[in-house]
Formats: structure tokens, C-alpha cells, sequence
């Protein structure tokens, strides 16, 4: 089956988000006070994700490319170094003392250090990162792929969304959060991310581990990942749109 054009789905995306963003800019307060704005926008957002699961079905892996495909440059997006003391200390002692936890709905709550991250099966892939801000470049990432924690930690069947608390605060001291679903969740190019282009992942990239889910835009991949929580509704974190730029107005599944 021929793949539908990318560039034309990107820019329906984006043109969707620029007429959603002028029409609170322009005023539109009452609207999405009101009870039925918001339903309009969650139901016109659960149209766009059942669309893009479609779209998505059809091209199982997202597109991945060769070591000659690589930027010269990663770029660091967001936060480049958090101010949060904890992580500072943490760097300091070069992450020796670092640990992910997961838990929330698992029969078997864990927590790995970074050298037994190492220890599970890896998978290393060449991908293009597209940010919402219009910037794309191609990394060599190399992790260990979120099935294989999930694995470990046992979910219950409870469990329907991974959320990824992480380490840096916004100016307002607010910690950024992310969540996907399940389907992203054990998707093989899915990963917890240690190592960008065969080096260990820098601290602007997210070190000492980053979630890497390539189908989606980046604003989707947390950095400086802290503790991943399995829950069945993300409705009571934080602002309860599953994810810190959700919450400031953000699609929840960001979809290419």
C-alpha cells in the first residue's frame, strides 16, 4: 500500500494547531470557558488520533535512516541543564547514583540504575526528530526499548497510559511530564534512550535517559526521565491534559 505523503499530513497538523492558536489569541476566553468549546476541541483532538492510529497502522516503523543521514548537530530543545538540586547532585557524581523507577498499576515495582539499563536488550536506531517548533535533525539513539521494563515490572491490567515524571522544572517550578498509551508503550522503536550518536546522552539531550517515541513530534520525548508511573487515567496529574505542553494547549497524540 502506497504511504500517504508526510509533508501534506504535517501540514494539515500544523494548520490546525496555527487556527486553534489565533482563535485564543484572538480573544476567544468565553469559548473555552464555556461547556461546549472544550468538548469540541477533545472530540475534533480524538478524531485526529483515531485517523493518525490509521495512518500510523500502515507504516508499523517509523522511518529510519544511515550513519551518513546524521546531523552534524543535535540540537537541545527545552531545558538545557535542570535546576533542580537533586539532578545537580546526581550529575555531579556522573549518574553513578541515578535511578529509574517504575511503578503505579504493576504487580512488581522496580527501580534500575543506569549500568543496569545496560544490562537489558538494546536497540540502537538512526531517526529523524521533528519539533513542533518547524526544526528537524537525524540522532543515532540507543536504548533499552520500553517493553522490555514493562516486561520486568509486570503491568496490571488496569493499567492503560506510561506517564514520565522528569527532573526540570519550568521557570514557574512546575516539573514537565509526558504520558503515551500502551500501543506507543510496547512499539519497538519505543525506548529509554542513554546514548545519543555512540556517546553517552549528553546532559542538554536529556542524560542520563530520555524516552524516545519516534512516531510522534518531539515535544512527546521527556527528557531527564526520573520515574515512570503506569496509570489508567491521567486525568488527576497535574493539569490533567497527560503531559506538561498538553496542559498548556498541546494535541496529546502527536502523531507523523
Amino acid at each position: 500500500m502506497k504511504r500517504p505523503p508526510l509533508i501534506d499530513r504535517r501540514r494539515i497538523l500544523r494548520g490546525a494547531a496555527q487556527v486553534a492558536g489565533l482563535l485564543l489569541l484572538g480573544g476567544c476566553d468565553n469559548l473555552s470557558r464555556s461547556d461546549w468549546f472544550p468538548r469540541l476541541l477533545s472530540r475534533a483532538e480524538g478524531l485526529t488520533r483515531r485517523a493518525q492510529r490509521l495512518v500510523v497502522a500502515q507504516r508499523a516503523l517509523a522511518q529510519e535512516y544511515t550513519e551518513s543521514d546524521l546531523s552534524p548537530v543535535f540540537p537541545s530543545n527545552g531545558t538545557h541543564d535542570p535546576n533542580d538540586p537533586a539532578y545537580q547532585a546526581l550529575a555531579q557524581k556522573n549518574f553513578a547514583d541515578w535511578r529509574l523507577e517504575i511503578g503505579g498499576l504493576v504487580k512488581s515495582p522496580a527501580g534500575f540504575s543506569l549500568s543496569e539499563l545496560r544490562q537489558f536488550p538494546s536497540r540502537t536506531q538512526i531517526t529523524r526528530h521533528d519539533c513542533v517548533e518547524g526544526w528537524s535533525a537525524i540522532g543515532k539513539w540507543k536504548g533499552v526499548p520500553l517493553g522490555e521494563l514493562l516486561a520486568r515490572v509486570q503491568p496490571l491490567r488496569s493499567a492503560r497510559y506510561a506517564v514520565f515524571f522528569c527532573a526540570d522544572p519550568d521557570d514557574d517550578d512546575r516539573y514537565y511530564y509526558e504520558s503515551i498509551d500502551f500501543e506507543d508503550a510496547y512499539h519497538p522503536q519505543t525506548i529509554i534512550a542513554y546514548e545519543l550518536n555512540d556517546q553517552p546522552l549528553p546532559i542538554a539531550n536529556g542524560a542520563p535517559a530520555r524516552l524516545r517515541v519516534e512516531r510522534q513530534l518531539g515535544y512527546k520525548m521527556a527528557k531527564y526521565v526520573m520515574r515512570i508511573e503506569l496509570v489508567e487515567t491521567f486525568h488527576s496529574i497535574a493539569g490533567g491534559k497527560g503531559g506538561y505542553w498538553e496542559d498548556q494547549g498541546y494535541e496529546w497524540y502527536a502523531g507523523i
